[in-house]
């Protein structure tokens, strides 16, 4: 297990964080090769299903996940959502926290847990130093983003 920790503070409101990191298919734009699908009717909420596949041709493999908590910000209360991925070649958890911070701004905090299939343990440093590689320039580049 991998475990790593994202953390981001941004001038963003948090409805306007919360909107743009779980709009699933926008994390694609920043993950190469890879495409995401919901498979599931919006609106997004418990038990949303969405799918990340990476790769190219027979080379690819499918990420499954499933929105375990949907608890967007309310006027006075954090966000948190957990994810858990359901797949075969990656298992593991997410969770996305978006809380005030300073003047109407907002503190991401990213933490995932990952289990490649058949990568031993030695590997987690590497794992966990590449998630947070990865997720870190999602979350930046979701931040950045034009809003939804």
């Amino acid at each position: 297990m991998a475990l790593f920790t994202i953390e981001r503070r941004t001038s963003l409101p948090r409805a306007a964080a919360w909107r743009r990191l779980t709009a699933w298919e926008r994390h694609a734009a920043t993950v190469p090769l890879t495409r995401i699908a919901v498979t599931t009717p919006p609106p997004t909420g418990p038990d949303t299903v969405f799918v990340a596949r990476t790769g190219v041709g027979r080379a690819a493999f499918q990420d499954p996940m499933r929105v375990a908590v949907w608890q967007p910000p309310g006027a006075h209360t954090p966000g948190h959502c957990r994810l858990e991925k359901t797949g075969r070649i990656v298992t593991g958890w997410a969770e996305i926290d978006v809380d005030p911070y300073g003047a109407g701004g907002s503190r991401v905090r990213w933490r995932e847990d990952l289990t490649v299939w058949r990568l031993p343990g030695l590997f987690d440093g590497v794992t966990a130093l590449s998630g947070r590689l990865l997720f870190g320039r999602v979350v930046d580049t979701l931040l950045r983003g034009p809003d939804i």
